[in-house]
């Protein structure tokens, strides 16, 4: 007679299995998720309105699930190399908020809502998403998530310090009550997922990580689809200036993935290094730019943001197969794989210096 023991041990393996299973489906569909939860998020506006209040914990569980990755060893290795972390930072918080604040300021000139929205697009930290692409491509996980948990961790100064000095003389800003905001949504929950990966030694993200990774998208999806519908009635009546929005986020958005190649090449990174510095310098953490803009600013300044969700992963996958094309490495079981080169003329990147 089987035991009820046996009997509950293989209910939870299928139901991991099962879970595990699920993600691997959604990270197949993330160029499509993001743009359907605004479409959702538009289409039953009046629904999702009333749970806006639950988005900063729904973020906050997303951000703790996405750091049970992040551990000590793996930061202080970067640490005692920086160049590429610096590297990275000089793009993500100097370069594209730059960037987004001029271009903005050229096309949408006294309109510093509009203006606002795309600093806080290019100032906001890079995507925890971005790991899985990273990850997809055989780039460097180490340095990916460095990145993630440094650069989480000095938002609360990056954030509202980009936006003051940028247009702190023509948008009233919540410093204090943004800072809070993402030290509770990101900051504490990143520590919390570090610490509780070093205290086990790695074991809460082996044996919790790959179930739970599917309620990270399944969260990503809520979070957008509640941001999307608290601007709804700025998308369902769209008019030449949302096209304009729209058409400017796309540029300057694809601006990062390029100058994160062009950086790449320039420095002669390698392979991995090139993957990771690539995806995070494209990629931003969009959902938690949309909570910010909806909680602390006039709903003109989400429209950036949530209009880079319609092509973040979209963009991610092409930049995906612009890797692959151009080095030959096709993805094999998640991962890319060397492919020895037709010839001596044509090396893999990961071996040119």
């Amino acid at each position: 007679m089987i035991s009820i023991h046996k009997v509950n041990d293989q209910v939870l393996s299928n139901i991991r299995n099962g879970l595990i299973k699920s993600n691997v489906v959604l990270e197949k569909i993330m160029p499509l998720l993001t743009p359907t939860a605004i479409v959702v998020g538009v289409l039953n506006e009046s629904r999702l309105l009333p749970f806006t209040g639950l988005v900063p914990w729904i973020f906050a569980f997303m951000t703790l699930i996405g750091s049970l990755k992040s551990n000590l060893k793996d930061l202080l290795g970067v640490l005692l190399k920086p160049q590429k972390l610096l590297v990275l930072m000089i793009i993500l918080h100097i370069v594209m908020p730059l960037i987004g604040w001029l271009v903005a300021s050229v096309v949408f000139p006294g309109d510093p809502y509009t203006v606002t929205g795309f600093v806080l697009l290019f100032a906001i930290p890079t995507g925890v998403v971005s790991v899985v692409w990273v990850s997809i491509y055989g780039g460097n996980i180490a340095l990916t998530l460095a990145l993630i948990l440094i650069d989480t961790l000095l938002s609360p100064i990056v954030v509202p310090g980009t936006l003051y000095l940028l247009m702190g003389a023509s948008v009233e800003i919540q410093l204090g009550e943004m800072m809070k905001g993402l030290l509770w949504m990101v900051v504490i929950p990143s520590v919390v997922g570090m610490l509780l990966n070093q205290w086990t030694k790695g074991r809460v993200n082996t044996v919790c990580g790959p179930p739970l990774s599917p309620f990270v998208k399944v969260g990503l999806f809520m979070v957008v689809s509640i941001n999307g519908a608290s601007i709804a009635r700025y998308l369902k009546h769209p008019d030449s200036k949302l096209a304009i929005i729209i058409g400017v986020t796309f540029i300057t958005v694809v601006l990062g993935y390029v100058i994160g190649a062009v950086i790449s090449r320039r420095f002669r990174f390698s392979y991995e290094d090139s993957v990771a510095v690539q995806f995070n310098s494209g990629m931003r953490n969009l959902s938690a730019g949309a909570v910010l803009a909806v909680k602390y600013f006039p709903p003109a300044v989400a429209l950036p943001v949530i209009s880079g969700m319609l092509f973040q992963q979209i963009l991610a996958a092409m930049s995906g197969l612009f890797l692959r094309n151009r080095t030959k490495r096709p993805i094999t079981d998640g991962a890319l794989t060397q492919v020895p080169p037709a010839s001596q003329s044509e090396p893999p990147i990961s071996s040119q210096r």
